[in-house]
């Protein structure tokens, strides 16, 4: 299965769409989208050029939407919101927590940990899994890029109980593109660029 993830688009039309056609010329299977796809009311088909590609479109929020805002963008666009429940593709299970440990539309660590687990619980079987969320793990590289308390322990939590093969992550704009390794998952910040992966 191939995986286009994405985030942080604050509105900007012009990047879903060159996103969308990147989709498109690597042939992804699905599309993921890890949350600050809107800022303030540019929701305005923000998810449409992926949905006239007839591409499968998962999304979660991110702190600059509510997870409202996100419910709503998937139903208008045919999308799917993944905060708090788990879907599966072939043998890969993916499931996801929306927003961050900041801001207006924050959430504790307990409710991201708690969140992560109640959708790993549905797909726990598969052999294959994906965690999406908007902010990155607190005790990573990544993390040390930005403010320690802008990573979440929550996020870092169930990196260890849960064990994803893959995190797609964001929030952190300095560390767009940044892999890395914590435990046997792979850590993925997605960034607004976009990243492709076979799983």
């Amino acid at each position: 299965m191939r995986i286009l993830g994405a985030a942080d688009f604050h509105g900007d039309k012009s990047l879903a769409e060159k996103l969308a056609d990147k989709a498109e010329r690597e042939k992804a299977d699905l599309v993921i989208l890890c949350g600050d796809l809107i800022e303030d009311d540019s929701a305005d088909n923000i998810i449409k050029p992926f949905t006239d590609k007839q591409q499968k479109v998962l999304l979660i929020s991110g702190n600059h939407e509510s997870i409202a805002a996100a419910d709503f963008l998937a139903t208008l666009n045919d999308a799917k919101h993944l905060h708090g429940y788990s879907v599966r593709y072939e043998d890969v299970g993916i499931f996801g927590c929306g927003s961050a440990n900041v801001g207006i539309h924050g959430l504790t660590e307990d409710e991201i940990f708690d969140t992560l687990k109640r959708g790993h619980d549905r797909i726990a079987y598969l052999k294959k899994k994906l965690m999406v969320t908007h902010v990155h793990p607190r005790y990573s590289k990544m993390a040390g890029l930005g403010r320690p308390e802008w990573g979440s322990i929550g996020v870092s939590k169930a990196i260890k109980e849960l064990q994803p093969d893959i995190l797609f992550c964001s929030h952190l704009h300095e560390a767009e593109g940044i892999e890395e390794k914590i435990g046997r998952t792979r850590v993925i910040n997605v960034g607004k660029e976009g990243k492709i992966i076979d799983l």
